[in-house]
């Protein structure tokens, strides 16, 4: 819910969902669908390609195909793209910007490290990229998202997928799991016993 209200969504616009098949892409590819976007999402693994299209997604590309943009170019032709949630910026945001219509957002809400953009492609089209961190929502905004989740999980639009397990004495191994993974599928949980 955070994540749409930053881009100032409306129904009807496309949405494009970078790293799908995570805990935070599901629930944007939920959330994304019930307000009447049309949903695209990538995913490395055909596993999670399937978890993305099972998830509310229209059509979901292997961001691990060479030519994957070309096939996202090719689904939403000339117009692009309008709002991207981004979870690797240092790897997708330079190929983002192309893909943006006029107008488009990109949510950037993770990232590695550095890239090097082309200021020009924003300026062309007019576009935004827009930082989030939930944390920096103010207390009244946090119960307002709060609320929609929970809105969602009753009336059953919002289905949260659990991924990998882990006891609370594995940390280290789940974040070293996450880190190296070959692309997540849920939401990783750690288990307190």
């Amino acid at each position: 819910v955070y994540l749409l209200s930053s881009a100032r969504v409306k129904a009807g616009e496309t949405v494009l969902v970078h790293g799908a098949s995570g805990g935070v892409g599901i629930a944007a590819c939920q959330i994304a669908r019930a307000y009447g976007l049309k949903v695209l999402g990538t995913a490395g693994t055909e596993e999670g390609q399937k978890i993305v299209l099972q998830n509310g997604a229209h059509e979901v590309f292997n961001h691990k195909e060479a030519n994957y943009i070309d096939k996202i170019k090719k689904s939403v032709g000339e117009k692009g793209v309008d709002v991207i949630i981004e979870m690797l910026a240092n790897v997708n945001l330079s190929n983002d910007l192309n893909l943006l219509s006029h107008g488009g957002r990109v949510i950037v809400v993770g990232s590695r490290g550095p890239i090097e953009i082309n200021p020009r492609d924003t300026m062309a089209k007019e576009s935004s990229i827009i930082g989030v961190a939930l944390h920096s929502s103010t207390k009244e905004e946090f119960q307002q998202f709060a609320a929609a989740l929970q809105a969602g999980m009753e009336t059953g639009w919002l289905r949260p997928v659990i991924g990998p397990q882990y006891p609370l004495e594995k940390v280290a191994q789940a974040h070293e799991d996450i880190i190296h993974s070959s692309g997540a599928t849920g939401k990783m949980i750690l288990l307190l016993k």
